[in-house]
């Protein structure tokens, strides 16, 4: 069950805000749909529910606030526009990636995929899919934590009549089951097929909240649809005659030459016109949407016929524009056992206030704070799923192994180059050797992908920024890193071997330091490319942050320390080895020994000076996140 009081989103520039003092309830075993027109305040309104918003005003689901909520995932199923997805990620993959951040068996993604009749569809990339397909999916990714409660976002927007009859369909059955369904539309008649009761927005204020039966007597009315040149004329006769035989007609003239009666056949229409020599070019039965108005009005059909004259209006109301002929208007009637349910469940509780609240004493509504989002259940197995299910990482990886043995050949027949970098592939004009750049590519794309394609947030945009992500990102693309560090000195010496000899295949003698210092370099520029990208939440200012480690950050590392100085770092190594008297198993005083040289050089001190300044931004930002 939802109750959302006194919703009421923050003024902008003077404006008068999107949505202003909403009360509503959506109660457990039934469809609520969130009806109005474009810009009436229905995304809006979702959007403060879901506290993605800063406003005013508190929504409960099952009498929570979404921020008690230990796991809001589990119980708010969320869809808001399309599925923010990688295009290049299989819509089986996508679901199993989304099983490990919502904490649910991976066997959940395919019990969504036959519940939503995507099993054929399962190997699919998510940019093939169509648009009836990604509502499938998008329901899918809304259902697979199994939730009580869904909201909905336009969900039926561009499907086809068979599809939106199917997702009727899957919505009707959550709520039989006992779920809560709340979505929104800016279309009347689906409206009245799909839900057991209708919340009007007009202006981002609350229009009516109805049970379906009453919206579909005063909102939707069957009329009769003309198209004249003549339609001034047309309609004058029209009320002329409905005066003298005393019947309850209302004649509203759209701008140009449509007209729309109610309480009227086409037959009477058609028979009008005749008599009096009116040109008609078109003269069908529709279903007319009255507007939201005429909610809070009687219908002239319970006035009486005596006292009605039939108006002439200028500005009608929305027009609904499909005809009798490929529309029954009495389909518009939804189930009779969802309204006698619903009206028994409404009679059991106490009355909700449904119009805006003229008490100038009430308390204004509790503000709503933008509620941070929070980090997967099992960030590591999200992180694998994430950078396994595309295959940007193994292109990545295959292009910088080509590259690093082209250039290491090719340092190998110029000569002149030491037997460290000739393995490594670093030429002294490159500022990073392939092998890091590709580290620090696959690092920033581990948060710029989250941002481009934000397959956490409800809202395309709000990634999460806790610690346990960042931790998840970082170990992983420190694996990626070592793994890529070691094969890309692997196959450069099989290479060489292959082409000049054994002679340009040795191994240094002092490897270990060499190996130590290779790996550190590699996995600092991965490091850097996550934390940048995170920062910064793009891949392309993920690079840039890590091209000006070499280019920008080690020029003023040299500068600082070939300067002037009193002190001399002299003797470090041996000051090293008395401070840790203690031997350390497997010789672990040497590789400290070693790690700290590598550190005291200029690269080494300007990748960790680098390190050290973006993951300080990246919690400075987390936090500040938080605060809000």
């Amino acid at each position: 069950m939802i109750q959302a009081f006194g919703l009421t989103s923050n003024t902008r520039r003077g404006l008068p805000p999107a949505l202003d003092d909403v009360s509503f309830e959506a109660r457990a075993g039934c469809v609520t749909a969130l009806l109005g027109a474009p810009g009436a305040g229905k995304t809006t309104a979702l959007r403060l529910m879901l506290e993605l918003q800063q406003g005013r005003g508190i929504t409960y689901f099952k009498g929570r606030p979404l921020h008690r909520i230990a796991h809001p995932s589990r119980e708010v199923g969320v869809l808001l526009g399309d599925v923010p997805g990688h295009p290049a990620r299989t819509v089986r993959g996508h679901l199993r990636m989304l099983c490990a951040a919502a904490g649910v068996p991976v066997r959940r993604a395919d019990e969504v995929l036959e519940a939503v009749g995507l099993v054929s569809l399962r190997d699919e990339r998510l940019s093939t899919l169509s648009r009836g397909m990604d509502r499938r999916l998008g329901l899918a990714c809304a259902l697979l934590p199994e939730p009580h409660t869904l909201l909905l976002d336009e969900p039926a927007h561009g499907l086809s009549p068979r599809e939106c009859q199917w997702l009727h369909g899957m919505l009707r059955a959550h709520a039989v089951n006992g779920g809560t369904v709340l979505l929104t539309t800016a279309d009347p008649k689906e409206a009245a097929r799909a839900a057991d009761r209708v919340v009007t927005l007009d202006s981002g204020r609350l229009a009516a909240d109805q049970d379906v039966t009453d919206f579909a007597r005063t909102r939707l009315r069957p009329r009769v649809a003309v198209r004249t040149p003549h339609a001034a004329r047309l309609a004058a006769l029209i009320a002329k005659e409905a005066r003298t035989e005393q019947r309850s007609v209302e004649v509203v003239q759209e701008e140009g030459n449509r007209l729309y009666v109610y309480g009227s056949t086409c037959a009477d229409v058609g028979e009008t016109a005749f008599r009096h020599g009116v040109l008609v070019h078109q003269l069908a039965d529709e279903v007319g949407d009255m507007g939201p108005g005429s909610a809070r009005r009687p219908p002239e059909t319970e006035q009486g016929a005596a006292g009605v004259a039939a108006t002439a209006q200028t500005q009608p109301p929305s027009p609904v524009t499909e005809t009798a002929e490929t529309d029954d208007p009495h389909d518009v009637e939804p189930p009779v056992g969802s309204i006698e349910k619903e009206r028994r469940v409404r009679e059991s509780a106490p009355p909700v206030k449904a119009l805006r609240s003229t008490d100038p004493v009430s308390p204004p509504p509790p503000p709503i704070s933008v509620r941070s989002a929070r980090s997967p259940l099992r960030p590591l197995r999200y992180e694998l799923r994430r950078a396994a299910g595309v295959s940007t990482g193994f292109l990545t990886a295959a292009a910088v192994l080509v590259t690093s043995a082209l250039i290491a050949v090719f340092l190998a027949r110029v000569g002149h180059t030491p037997q460290p970098r000739l393995l490594a592939a670093w030429p002294r004009e490159l500022p990073l050797p392939p092998a890091a750049l590709g580290a620090g590519l696959l690092g920033s794309l581990a948060f710029g992908d989250e941002f481009r394609h934000p397959a956490l947030a409800a809202d395309r945009g709000t990634v999460p920024r806790r610690l346990g992500l960042l931790a998840a990102k970082l170990v992983v693309t420190a694996a990626t890193a070592l793994v890529l560090a070691f094969l890309t000195v692997g196959c450069d010496a099989e290479v060489l071997y292959l082409v000049y000899g054994p002679e340009l295949a040795e191994v240094p003698a002092d490897w270990p330091a060499l190996s130590v210092s290779w790996i550190g370099l590699v996995i600092g520029c991965g490091w850097a490319g996550v934390l940048a990208a995170g920062i910064f939440r793009s891949t392309t200012a993920g690079l840039a942050a890590l091209v000006a480690v070499p280019v920008v950050v080690v020029p003023l590392v040299q500068k600082a320390l070939g300067g002037p100085s009193v002190r001399a770092a002299a003797g470090f190594p041996v000051r090293l080895r008395q401070v840790f008297l203690m031997q350390w198993p497997f010789g672990g005083e040497r590789y400290l020994e070693v790690a700290a040289r590598v550190i005291v050089q200029p690269v080494g001190s300007a990748l960790t000076l680098s390190l050290t300044a973006l993951l300080c931004a990246y919690l400075l930002t987390t936090l500040r996140g938080r605060v809000r």
